[in-house]
Protein backbone atom coordinates (compact mmCIF):
# COMPACT_ATOMS: atom_id res chain seq x y z
CA UNK A 1 0.00 0.00 0.00
CA UNK A 2 2.89 2.25 0.76
CA UNK A 3 4.40 1.88 -2.79
CA UNK A 4 0.98 1.89 -3.82
CA UNK A 5 0.22 5.62 -2.65
CA UNK A 6 3.51 6.44 -3.81
CA UNK A 7 2.35 5.55 -7.60
CA UNK A 8 -0.74 8.13 -7.16
CA UNK A 9 1.25 11.39 -6.75
CA UNK A 10 2.81 10.05 -9.74
CA UNK A 11 0.46 9.28 -12.04
CA UNK A 12 -1.79 12.44 -11.03
CA UNK A 13 0.82 15.45 -11.34
CA UNK A 14 4.59 15.98 -10.92
CA UNK A 15 7.15 13.97 -10.04
CA UNK A 16 9.73 14.99 -6.82
CA UNK A 17 13.07 13.58 -8.86
CA UNK A 18 13.57 13.37 -12.29
CA UNK A 19 14.55 9.90 -12.55
CA UNK A 20 10.97 8.51 -11.29
CA UNK A 21 9.30 10.10 -14.80
CA UNK A 22 10.33 7.19 -16.91
CA UNK A 23 9.04 5.03 -13.92
CA UNK A 24 5.40 6.63 -13.99
CA UNK A 25 4.70 7.28 -17.72
CA UNK A 26 5.65 3.34 -17.65
CA UNK A 27 3.41 2.44 -15.02
CA UNK A 28 0.85 0.02 -15.75
CA UNK A 29 -2.32 1.38 -15.74
CA UNK A 30 -4.41 -1.57 -15.05
CA UNK A 31 -2.29 -1.32 -11.51
CA UNK A 32 -2.96 2.01 -11.25
CA UNK A 33 -6.77 1.09 -11.59
CA UNK A 34 -6.32 -1.23 -8.91
CA UNK A 35 -4.74 0.92 -6.81
CA UNK A 36 -7.17 3.91 -6.93
CA UNK A 37 -10.03 0.69 -5.95
CA UNK A 38 -8.44 -0.45 -3.11
CA UNK A 39 -7.77 3.00 -1.57
CA UNK A 40 -11.92 3.82 -2.20
CA UNK A 41 -12.63 1.02 -0.12
CA UNK A 42 -10.98 1.82 2.65
CA UNK A 43 -13.45 3.07 5.49
CA UNK A 44 -13.25 6.55 7.02
CA UNK A 45 -12.02 6.59 10.36
CA UNK A 46 -13.42 8.66 13.36
CA UNK A 47 -9.95 9.43 14.37
CA UNK A 48 -8.35 8.65 17.80
CA UNK A 49 -9.02 11.75 19.46
CA UNK A 50 -11.82 12.80 22.07
CA UNK A 51 -13.96 13.88 19.03
CA UNK A 52 -15.30 11.98 16.25
CA UNK A 53 -14.83 13.55 13.04
CA UNK A 54 -16.06 13.18 9.96
CA UNK A 55 -15.54 14.83 6.21
CA UNK A 56 -17.60 17.18 4.31
CA UNK A 57 -18.33 19.77 1.21
CA UNK A 58 -19.63 22.46 1.90
CA UNK A 59 -21.43 25.32 -0.39
CA UNK A 60 -19.61 27.85 1.25
CA UNK A 61 -16.25 27.08 0.16
CA UNK A 62 -16.73 25.47 -3.29
CA UNK A 63 -13.63 22.58 -4.44
CA UNK A 64 -12.60 22.34 -0.94
CA UNK A 65 -13.35 19.23 1.66
CA UNK A 66 -13.78 20.11 5.28
CA UNK A 67 -12.77 17.44 7.99
CA UNK A 68 -14.08 18.60 11.78
CA UNK A 69 -15.40 16.95 14.89
CA UNK A 70 -18.57 15.78 13.78
CA UNK A 71 -20.84 17.22 16.99
CA UNK A 72 -19.98 20.82 17.29
CA UNK A 73 -22.33 21.44 20.21
CA UNK A 74 -20.22 19.27 21.98
CA UNK A 75 -16.71 21.06 22.11
CA UNK A 76 -17.07 22.21 25.42
CA UNK A 77 -14.53 24.80 25.95
CA UNK A 78 -12.12 23.93 22.96
CA UNK A 79 -12.03 26.35 20.58
CA UNK A 80 -11.04 24.51 16.89
CA UNK A 81 -7.16 24.73 15.80
CA UNK A 82 -6.86 25.45 11.97
CA UNK A 83 -4.71 23.11 9.41
CA UNK A 84 -4.78 23.53 5.98
CA UNK A 85 -3.50 21.07 3.82
CA UNK A 86 -2.47 20.41 0.40
CA UNK A 87 -2.57 17.45 -1.04
CA UNK A 88 0.06 15.13 -2.57
CA UNK A 89 0.32 15.70 -6.21
CA UNK A 90 -1.32 18.97 -5.82
CA UNK A 91 -4.10 16.97 -6.81
CA UNK A 92 -7.81 17.80 -6.42
CA UNK A 93 -8.67 14.58 -4.28
CA UNK A 94 -9.51 16.51 -1.06
CA UNK A 95 -9.85 13.11 0.13
CA UNK A 96 -6.63 11.52 -0.74
CA UNK A 97 -5.20 11.68 2.48
CA UNK A 98 -8.53 10.98 4.35
CA UNK A 99 -6.91 8.99 7.23
CA UNK A 100 -4.73 11.57 8.57
CA UNK A 101 -6.99 14.61 8.25
CA UNK A 102 -9.38 12.99 9.65
CA UNK A 103 -7.06 12.01 12.91
CA UNK A 104 -6.22 15.44 12.85
CA UNK A 105 -9.81 16.62 12.97
CA UNK A 106 -10.76 14.40 16.30
CA UNK A 107 -8.10 16.04 18.51
CA UNK A 108 -9.84 19.26 17.99
CA UNK A 109 -9.33 20.93 14.92
CA UNK A 110 -10.78 21.52 11.15
CA UNK A 111 -8.52 20.41 8.51
CA UNK A 112 -9.35 21.31 4.99
CA UNK A 113 -7.75 20.33 1.64
CA UNK A 114 -8.72 21.83 -1.82
CA UNK A 115 -10.72 19.45 -4.21
CA UNK A 116 -13.68 17.59 -3.72
CA UNK A 117 -13.96 14.21 -2.35
CA UNK A 118 -12.84 11.86 -5.15
CA UNK A 119 -12.46 8.76 -3.09
CA UNK A 120 -13.87 6.89 -0.74
CA UNK A 121 -17.18 7.29 1.07
CA UNK A 122 -19.27 10.23 0.30
CA UNK A 123 -17.63 10.56 -3.23
CA UNK A 124 -18.78 13.53 -4.81
CA UNK A 125 -16.50 13.28 -8.37
CA UNK A 126 -14.80 9.76 -9.10
CA UNK A 127 -11.65 10.21 -10.01
CA UNK A 128 -10.87 10.35 -14.38
CA UNK A 129 -8.96 7.11 -15.53
CA UNK A 130 -5.44 7.63 -15.64
CA UNK A 131 -3.97 9.17 -18.70
CA UNK A 132 0.11 9.04 -19.37
CA UNK A 133 1.97 11.88 -18.91
CA UNK A 134 2.48 13.68 -22.53
CA UNK A 135 6.20 14.26 -23.73
CA UNK A 136 7.43 17.26 -26.23
CA UNK A 137 9.73 16.34 -29.47
CA UNK A 138 12.34 15.52 -27.42
CA UNK A 139 10.73 13.25 -25.44
CA UNK A 140 10.57 15.05 -21.94
CA UNK A 141 7.65 15.15 -20.28
CA UNK A 142 5.26 18.37 -20.34
CA UNK A 143 3.31 18.44 -16.97
CA UNK A 144 0.09 20.13 -17.42
CA UNK A 145 -0.84 22.74 -14.71
CA UNK A 146 -1.76 21.51 -11.28
CA UNK A 147 -5.54 20.60 -10.20
CA UNK A 148 -4.82 22.68 -7.51
CA UNK A 149 -2.88 25.78 -6.68
CA UNK A 150 -1.29 27.02 -3.42
CA UNK A 151 -3.81 29.90 -3.36
CA UNK A 152 -6.20 27.64 -2.70
CA UNK A 153 -4.99 27.49 0.81
CA UNK A 154 -5.61 31.28 1.36
CA UNK A 155 -8.73 30.59 0.05
CA UNK A 156 -9.22 28.05 2.87
CA UNK A 157 -7.39 30.03 5.53
CA UNK A 158 -9.81 33.03 4.45
CA UNK A 159 -12.82 31.20 4.93
CA UNK A 160 -12.73 29.51 8.27
CA UNK A 161 -11.44 32.66 10.10
CA UNK A 162 -14.55 34.47 8.52
CA UNK A 163 -16.64 31.76 9.56
CA UNK A 164 -15.67 32.14 13.30
CA UNK A 165 -17.38 36.22 12.83
CA UNK A 166 -20.39 34.74 11.13
CA UNK A 167 -23.16 34.82 13.54
CA UNK A 168 -25.43 32.67 11.21
CA UNK A 169 -22.22 29.80 10.80
CA UNK A 170 -22.17 26.95 12.10
CA UNK A 171 -18.38 28.14 13.42
CA UNK A 172 -19.35 31.37 14.75
CA UNK A 173 -16.88 31.74 18.09
CA UNK A 174 -16.09 28.34 17.69
CA UNK A 175 -12.35 28.67 16.48
CA UNK A 176 -8.89 29.96 17.79
CA UNK A 177 -7.94 32.35 15.04
CA UNK A 178 -4.81 32.00 16.41
CA UNK A 179 -3.90 28.30 16.04
CA UNK A 180 -3.51 27.98 12.44
CA UNK A 181 -1.00 25.69 11.04
CA UNK A 182 -0.73 24.93 7.08
CA UNK A 183 0.54 21.41 5.94
CA UNK A 184 1.23 19.52 3.04
CA UNK A 185 2.14 16.15 1.42
CA UNK A 186 5.00 16.00 -1.62
CA UNK A 187 3.79 18.71 -4.06
CA UNK A 188 1.17 19.82 -1.20
CA UNK A 189 4.32 20.35 0.71
CA UNK A 190 5.47 22.62 -1.33
CA UNK A 191 2.07 24.93 -1.84
CA UNK A 192 2.20 25.06 2.16
CA UNK A 193 5.48 26.53 2.25
CA UNK A 194 4.37 28.77 -0.90
CA UNK A 195 2.14 30.53 1.76
CA UNK A 196 4.01 30.10 5.45
CA UNK A 197 5.04 33.26 4.95
CA UNK A 198 1.46 34.57 5.94
CA UNK A 199 1.52 36.29 9.06
CA UNK A 200 -1.77 34.49 10.87
CA UNK A 201 0.00 30.95 10.09
CA UNK A 202 1.68 30.00 13.54
CA UNK A 203 2.93 26.58 12.60
CA UNK A 204 4.32 25.38 9.39
CA UNK A 205 4.02 21.07 8.61
CA UNK A 206 6.20 20.16 5.80
CA UNK A 207 5.39 16.30 4.98
CA UNK A 208 7.33 13.76 2.59
CA UNK A 209 8.77 17.24 0.70
CA UNK A 210 11.09 20.37 0.48
CA UNK A 211 12.16 22.30 -2.11
CA UNK A 212 13.83 21.41 -5.24
CA UNK A 213 17.99 22.17 -5.28
CA UNK A 214 17.99 24.74 -8.09
CA UNK A 215 17.48 23.95 -11.78
CA UNK A 216 16.11 20.32 -10.77
CA UNK A 217 12.00 21.73 -10.30
CA UNK A 218 9.80 21.07 -13.03
CA UNK A 219 9.31 24.64 -14.51
CA UNK A 220 6.14 26.40 -14.53
CA UNK A 221 4.69 23.77 -11.57
CA UNK A 222 3.25 24.50 -8.48
CA UNK A 223 6.70 22.76 -7.18
CA UNK A 224 9.14 25.34 -9.03
CA UNK A 225 10.06 27.58 -5.90
CA UNK A 226 12.92 28.77 -4.98
CA UNK A 227 15.48 27.84 -1.90
CA UNK A 228 14.95 31.85 -1.37
CA UNK A 229 11.60 30.92 -0.09
CA UNK A 230 12.59 29.50 3.09
CA UNK A 231 14.03 33.14 4.07
CA UNK A 232 10.64 33.71 4.58
CA UNK A 233 9.44 31.16 7.33
CA UNK A 234 8.54 33.06 10.66
CA UNK A 235 7.24 29.97 12.89
CA UNK A 236 8.44 27.03 13.57
CA UNK A 237 8.49 24.22 11.25
CA UNK A 238 8.39 20.09 11.22
CA UNK A 239 9.48 18.13 8.65
CA UNK A 240 8.03 14.96 8.22
CA UNK A 241 9.95 12.53 5.99
CA UNK A 242 9.97 8.55 4.57
CA UNK A 243 13.25 7.83 5.33
CA UNK A 244 16.52 7.17 2.61
CA UNK A 245 13.75 5.99 -0.05
CA UNK A 246 11.59 8.38 0.55
CA UNK A 247 12.06 10.60 -3.26
CA UNK A 248 11.62 13.61 -0.72
CA UNK A 249 14.06 12.70 1.22
CA UNK A 250 17.56 14.88 0.07
CA UNK A 251 15.21 17.83 -0.85
CA UNK A 252 13.41 17.60 2.54
CA UNK A 253 16.68 17.31 4.09
CA UNK A 254 18.65 20.37 2.26
CA UNK A 255 15.78 22.43 3.76
CA UNK A 256 16.54 21.67 6.82
CA UNK A 257 20.15 22.14 6.80
CA UNK A 258 19.56 25.70 5.50
CA UNK A 259 16.61 26.66 8.00
CA UNK A 260 18.61 28.54 10.85
CA UNK A 261 16.59 30.89 11.87
CA UNK A 262 13.36 29.69 12.84
CA UNK A 263 13.23 26.36 15.21
CA UNK A 264 12.88 23.32 13.05
CA UNK A 265 12.78 19.43 13.50
CA UNK A 266 12.75 16.89 10.79
CA UNK A 267 11.51 13.44 12.01
CA UNK A 268 12.10 10.45 9.62
CA UNK A 269 9.56 7.82 9.54
CA UNK A 270 12.13 4.91 8.83
CA UNK A 271 11.59 2.67 5.78
CA UNK A 272 7.91 3.87 4.71
CA UNK A 273 9.27 5.74 1.65
CA UNK A 274 7.60 8.57 0.25
CA UNK A 275 3.87 6.84 0.63
CA UNK A 276 4.24 7.44 4.51
CA UNK A 277 1.32 6.48 6.64
CA UNK A 278 -1.42 8.37 4.93
CA UNK A 279 -3.27 4.61 4.66
CA UNK A 280 -2.34 3.08 8.18
CA UNK A 281 -4.91 3.13 10.50
CA UNK A 282 -5.69 6.82 11.80
CA UNK A 283 -2.97 8.40 9.23
CA UNK A 284 -0.21 5.84 11.19
CA UNK A 285 2.95 7.63 13.04
CA UNK A 286 3.34 10.55 11.09
CA UNK A 287 -0.38 11.90 11.85
CA UNK A 288 0.79 11.41 15.54
CA UNK A 289 3.41 13.25 15.41
CA UNK A 290 1.97 16.02 13.91
CA UNK A 291 -1.12 16.03 16.54
CA UNK A 292 1.73 16.22 18.95
CA UNK A 293 3.56 19.01 16.88
CA UNK A 294 0.10 20.97 16.54
CA UNK A 295 -0.96 20.46 20.08
CA UNK A 296 2.38 22.27 21.63
CA UNK A 297 2.66 24.89 19.05
CA UNK A 298 -0.69 26.01 18.80
CA UNK A 299 -1.96 24.92 22.61
CA UNK A 300 1.19 25.09 24.42
CA UNK A 301 0.50 21.30 25.50
CA UNK A 302 3.94 20.42 27.83
CA UNK A 303 2.88 16.75 27.30
CA UNK A 304 3.23 16.97 23.42
CA UNK A 305 5.78 19.71 23.62
CA UNK A 306 7.98 16.16 25.43
CA UNK A 307 7.87 14.57 22.19
CA UNK A 308 10.34 16.68 20.47
CA UNK A 309 12.15 19.06 22.85
CA UNK A 310 15.27 17.14 24.79
CA UNK A 311 17.60 14.43 24.13
CA UNK A 312 15.28 11.85 25.13
CA UNK A 313 12.25 13.25 23.65
CA UNK A 314 9.85 10.79 22.43
CA UNK A 315 10.47 10.75 18.91
CA UNK A 316 14.09 10.46 19.85
CA UNK A 317 13.89 7.63 21.35
CA UNK A 318 11.45 5.54 19.14
CA UNK A 319 13.69 3.03 17.22
CA UNK A 320 11.02 3.89 14.31
CA UNK A 321 12.21 7.72 14.18
CA UNK A 322 15.10 9.08 13.48
CA UNK A 323 15.31 12.66 14.07
CA UNK A 324 17.13 16.14 13.85
CA UNK A 325 16.56 19.45 15.39
CA UNK A 326 17.64 22.98 15.86
CA UNK A 327 16.63 26.00 18.13
CA UNK A 328 14.16 23.29 19.70
CA UNK A 329 15.84 22.34 22.96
Amino acid sequence: MKHSFCLIALATYALMTASLVDAQTAAPQNAFAEMLARQAAIPDTEGSGPFAALKEETSSLPDHVVYRPAHLDKLGNTKLGVYIFGNGACSDDGASSRLHLLEIASHGYIAIAPGRIRNGPGTTKPLDAPKPTPTDANGKPVFPPSPTKHTDLISALDWVLAQNTDAHSPYYKKIDSKAVAVSGYSCGGVQALRVAADARIKTLVVMNSGLFVPGTAPKGTEMDLPKSQLDLLHTPTLYILGGPTDIAYNNGVDDFNQINHVPVFLGNVLNVGHGGTYWEPNGGKAAQAVVAWLNWQLRNDKKAAAMFVGKDCGLCTDPSWEVRKKKID
